[in-house]
């Protein structure tokens, strides 16, 4: 059995609307029936665009969201149903590294305070020495040296306080620790030591990782599995290897082709998946598959109403598509472009490109590449000079 197994799990946040009374006129989809888990000793990373839902669920992990529906089973036991007091007692194995790590620590609390206010509610050590000592232990582990105890949050960088963030949870012993975007506010270098120290202390201390980022990066060089989320639920879920290797979910190829290659001449050649339209509106999301309004293969007739399940389709790869395996063999029809017209393909561009097609260039507008002009009979000088300077000062196709 797993250590954490969430099955089917929904956060719906309710929309209210009313001046004396408030009710419910809708509900916002944040988490929309999640199932994935996590082995002792493994890291799972969880990637997607901002909105899609990660943080949230993670969160409800921790039941500092309620669930609205599924189950969260750690160590054998559903936390959604405990009430709160043993809940209580089940964090001090559950613990969340926070993405901002100045937000996330009291500016009025020394390091001391702030690190030892969760070893006194869980009774953890005799008396105040013993858990300086404790905190002492911990902060080398991080990196941080023992005179830190008397100092204040403000007092350190980003990298330092991020450490700080993580001697926090770590002081509790904790089995599993979700890392909620543990290194985005950091610079570059600093991510890479955040990054390292958490490989440590999980090779030490036996630790299990929930990793929720957007750094593609990031989540491949830490995480044994990855799942790709959208909308509120996963589309993809795989080994990290396999799923660099292999994306097979329209919406992971296109997060895997905008990861910039550090090669001129192979980033010319690859192909670049641009989606059409914005992210759907959680409070709304799309019926059926909630990636069909985007997708560049979508097929009206199954993706608008069936929602895919995720289905294994071989070697722990997992994807929630009606037909992965047409487009791995290339025999379903591309419906969407995912060239730069994607991105620009509005109707009115749309209609000016029919316009130009049929020899009518709209007014105001240079004409389309390679389509021969109109030229009038007799042009007066004026006119020529006036064509000649707007021809200038336009864009080039």
């Amino acid at each position: 059995m797993s250590l954490l197994e969430l099955d089917d799990v929904k956060v719906h946040f309710p929309v209210k609307k009313g001046l004396f009374f408030d009710r419910t006129v809708g509900h916002v989809y944040a988490v929309d029936g999640v199932s994935l888990s996590i082995e002792a000793g493994q890291t799972y990373g969880l990637v997607g665009e901002s909105g899609c839902g990660k943080t949230t669920l993670g969160r409800a992990v921790l039941r500092l969201n309620d669930i609205t529906d599924g189950g969260v089973v750690f160590d054998g036991t559903d936390l959604a149903k405990l009430p709160g007091e043993e809940m209580r007692a089940f964090r001090r194995r559950l613990q969340m590294v926070f993405q901002d790590p100045l937000g996330s620590l009291n500016p009025r609390q020394n390091i001391e305070s702030i690190l030892s206010e969760g070893m006194a509610a869980h009774g953890i050590g005799k008396d105040q020495t013993e858990r300086r000592e404790k905190i002492k232990a911990i902060l080398a582990k991080v990196g941080l040296p023992s005179n830190a105890l008397s100092r204040y949050p403000h007092e350190f960088s980003g990298g330092q306080r991020q450490r700080i963030g993580i001697a926090r949870a770590l002081v509790l012993e904790p089995d599993v620790i979700i890392c909620d975007e543990p290194v985005s506010a950091l610079d570059v270098s600093v991510q890479a030591q955040v990054i390292n120290l958490l490989e440590e202390l999980q090779e030490s201390l036996g630790l299990t990782y929930l990793v929720i980022a957007h750094d593609l990066a990031v989540v491949r060089h830490i995480s044994d599995v990855i799942g790709v989320m959208y909308l509120g639920g996963l589309v993809e879920e795989a080994p990290s290897d396999a799923l660099y290797a292999g994306p097979r979910h329209p919406y992971t190829k296109a997060l895997m082709s905008a990861v910039p290659v550090p090669d001129p001449e192979v980033e010319d050649r690859r192909e670049r998946i641009l989606l059409h339209g914005d992210l759907p509106s959680p409070a709304n999301p799309p019926t059926g598959c909630r990636f069909h309004t985007r997708c560049p293969w979508v097929q009206e007739t199954k993706c608008a109403t069936e929602r895919p399940p995720l289905l294994d389709t071989g070697d722990g790869h997992k994807v929630a598509c009606h037909f992965t395996a047409e487009i791995e063999a290339g025999t379903v029809k591309q419906t969407l472009a995912t060239g730069i017209e994607a991105v620009t393909g509005t109707e009115t561009v749309a209609a000016e490109a029919v316009e130009t097609a049929e020899g009518e260039t709209p007014a105001g507008k240079p004409a389309a590449a390679g389509a021969p002009a109109e030229e009038p009979a007799t042009v007066p000088a004026q006119a020529d000079a006036d064509a000649t300077e707007q021809t200038e000062g336009s864009p080039k196709a």
